[in-house]
């Protein structure tokens, strides 16, 4: 269940467009009532889930959109969902190389998807319905200790 409204980023494929998508996150990560800690794990896999849509998705076009939504999440386990999609043509995630397999693990890139799912608390990787591949992920509130 959500609360709040979604908030929706409708973007050329830029990087420049970067930065603004951070505050955005951090700000509704913030208000999602997530720590610090947790914030700045979610802005890196939204940094890093824009990048793969402007880049590998969009394959750098600039006349392809990026489409992000933030939605909070309530209920009994609060916190933020949030859905990254690209216009691409798509891939098969099950293809993905392994980023830690022996041959792999000096490349310079190839380890998004990999830190995305070491930082979230959920993520699922799909073609969307409108086309393209989205990537949607959760971060949930953690129970404060006492």
């Amino acid at each position: 269940m959500t609360c709040g409204n979604p908030v929706r980023l409708d973007f050329h494929s830029s990087f420049d467009m970067l930065d603004f998508v951070q505050v955005v996150s951090d700000h509704i990560g913030r208000m999602s009532g997530l720590d610090d800690d947790a914030v700045h794990w979610v802005g890196v896999a939204v940094r890093e889930s824009v990048i793969n849509a402007i880049k590998h998705g969009n394959d750098n076009d600039a006349s392809k959109r990026v489409h992000v939504e933030f939605m909070p999440l309530d209920g009994i386990a609060p916190g933020i969902a949030i859905k990254v999609r690209d216009e691409g043509p798509g891939f098969d995630p099950e293809c993905l190389p392994d980023c830690l397999s022996p041959e792999n693990i000096l490349k310079s890139s190839g380890r998004g998807i990999f830190l995305i799912r070491s930082f979230m608390d959920e993520m699922v990787l799909q073609r969307a319905p409108q086309g393209g591949m989205e990537v949607v992920m959760v971060k949930r509130v953690q129970p404060q200790r006492v």
